[in-house]
């Protein structure tokens, strides 16, 4: 796709955003918002210009039940226009209930339970959790808007005195960083100062994300 992406505004953190391939396209990938940016980044690396992105708000993630039925509709409208549909999305606290929509459809998604394992890598994500299950991640996403989707949404911002009832039991905060931002590592750093935790970054790219949407669109 050399098509350029939309400004990204709030993130597709409220909104679901259409990114169109600059040739017509029967295939199109359905994501998450919150892997937004990661997912358009494949596409252009690999100069897919047949292939439409779609994606649902991230802000599905706070409430993981609807994400099988926001699914579902989605991919009901999509499957009158499209031959082949590629879900991003990984198990996402759905408790295999994604899974079961998909199947419905007989369309696959990412390797993995979360966004954490399959943009470190799954294995990489394994072991660094068996090294420390006690850790809370970030990504990208996660870093960008951390003050709106962990710090105001768990009300620490009005009520500090949650905060060792919720982290209390965290020993490290992980960042997972895809594209090195400067700024970003900043913010990282700065939540894991919030928090109380040690502050360790591990430069991920784009993990087991780039494979996976290679390896279904060679299908196509």
């Amino acid at each position: 796709m050399s098509a350029v992406a939309p400004p990204l505004g709030a993130d597709f953190v409220d909104d679901e955003v259409v990114v169109e391939a600059t040739e017509p396209a029967r295939t199109v990938i359905l994501a998450c918002g919150a892997i937004a940016r990661e997912v358009l980044a494949v596409v252009n690396l690999n100069g897919w210009e047949h292939v439409d992105v779609r994606c649902l708000p991230a802000k599905l993630h706070s409430t993981p039940a609807l994400i099988p039925a926001a699914v579902d509709a989605k991919l009901r409208e999509l499957s009158e226009r499209y031959d082949e549909i590629f879900v991003a999305y990984a198990d996402c606290g759905t408790a295999g209930a994604l899974d079961v929509v998909l199947s419905e459809h007989g369309v696959e998604r990412l390797p993995g339970a979360h966004c954490y394992g399959f943009l470190a890598g799954n294995d990489a994500w394994d072991a660094m959790q068996e090294a420390e299950p006690a850790t809370f991640y970030l990504t990208d996403f996660l870093a960008r808007h951390f003050d709106a989707l962990v710090w105001r949404s768990l009300k620490l911002d009005r009520h500090p005195q949650l905060l060792p009832q919720i982290f209390g039991n965290y020993k490290r905060l992980v960042y997972l960083t895809q594209t090195g931002d400067p700024s970003l590592q900043e913010r990282a750093r700065d939540a894991a100062e919030r928090l109380g935790l040690r502050y360790e970054i591990e430069r991920t790219g784009y993990g087991d994300l780039e494979p996976a949407l290679e390896r279904a669109i060679a299908h196509v």
